[in-house]
């Protein structure tokens, strides 16, 4: 549902750039967001903004569509995760550029591009002020448990096993209450019960190998709530996934998992000292946690067997196979400041729907 309609012509007429807002009209904050926008539209030249409310039934592709046939200048989208990654999947070729405007607890994309989440008025402004950055997009192609395909588009992570499961055991009003925390309190609880797994995993279309995993992680950048560094090398612009591969076989395994990520990567990594002590003590040499990168990746679960599914924090129901492929440099999002400059990479080949049923 849209509003602001009426003035589109004539702001087009006087030469106007023009803003649309694609919320999410159950969070909290939306309010501020109008009064901020509507502060700020006219101080940067642009005319009364679309406001476009997204739905449960459509989280924010269709809106993005409708944003761009009306061919505004600026989109800004007022969400989580959830509504960010709808609006980017309904952008398709369109270089319009994004403002991000966090609502709600998680907000992972955001805050690995420095977004304020928690200052609306001042994420609204970055919106309208800040630099345009291109980053990479995760677009999947997953196989359902009756053999149908789908296509799922991630900007943060995406995960098969016991992260998803975790994701689905969240307590929804713990989660209103006090945020990411909720999803930990779901881990402690999904630990005894998660069961491995094994999978067969390609990268980059080369040999296939086979694991005993409890979760298979495709991301698109490395931090987590609470400043946890899961991926230590990941960019959200080199035009690379990183996959992680959870191994743990005990209780003690993950412990081990959870040494890695809050300690070896968070604190060790980061000095010369620290990193030659990993080395002492066999930390490069565990297997609980293993890293790959390339710029795709197919996954099978052997047997056929359906494992939860999760995409950018959303539970995504079951699958049985998937392929990941990387959109260099696909989304344009504003941000406060340029990235330092990388090598280019190549972009990805193949079309998942394909190798996801060669595989079948």
């Amino acid at each position: 549902m849209s509003d602001g309609g009426n003035e589109e012509r004539t702001d087009a007429g006087r030469g106007e750039k023009r803003a649309a807002v694609i919320f999410n009209p159950v969070k909290q904050g939306v309010d501020e967001v109008r009064t901020a926008v509507g502060r700020l539209e006219s101080a940067h030249g642009f005319g009364p903004t679309l406001w476009i409310e997204t739905t449960e039934e459509d989280p924010g592709t269709g809106q993005a569509r409708e944003a761009v046939q009306a061919k505004v200048d600026l989109i800004i989208a007022a969400g989580g995760d959830g509504t960010v990654r709808a609006v980017a999947e309904g952008l398709e070729d369109a270089e319009i550029p994004v403002g991000l405007v966090p609502l709600g607890t998680g907000n992972l994309f955001a805050r690995n591009l420095d977004i304020p989440v928690s200052d609306i008025p001042a994420a609204v402004s970055l919106a309208f002020t800040g630099v345009d950055r291109k980053v990479d997009v995760l677009r999947a192609r997953v196989r359902r448990p009756d053999g149908t395909t789908e296509t799922e588009v991630s900007l943060v992570m995406s995960g098969i096993g016991f992260d998803a499961a975790m994701i689905a055991n969240t307590d929804p009003d713990l989660k209103k209450r006090v945020g990411w925390l909720a999803y930990v309190d779901a881990g402690i609880r999904a630990i005894p019960n998660s069961a491995p797994f094994r999978v067969a995993h390609r990268m980059d279309d080369g040999r296939t190998h086979r694991s005993r995993v409890a979760s298979v992680l495709v991301a698109n950048l490395g931090y987590l709530p609470g400043n946890i560094e899961l991926i230590p090398d990941a960019a959200i612009d080199d035009g690379r996934l990183d996959v992680v591969r959870l191994q743990p076989r005990n209780f003690w395994g993950w412990l081990m998992v959870w040494r890695k990520v809050a300690w070896e990567n968070r604190v060790l990594r980061k000095s010369a000292l620290g990193r030659q002590l990993i080395d002492l003590t066999g930390g490069n040499k565990r297997r609980e946690v293993v890293y790959s990168s390339g710029r795709s990746i197919d996954v099978v679960i052997d047997g056929g067997e359906p494992q939860e599914f999760e995409i950018d924090g959303e539970e995504r129901g079951t699958i049985t196979a998937a392929r990941f492929v990387i959109d260099p440099k696909a989304l344009t999002v504003r941000v406060a400041k340029p990235p330092k400059p990388k090598p280019a990479d190549e972009p990805a080949t193949g079309d998942p729907k394909e190798v996801v049923e060669e595989q079948g």
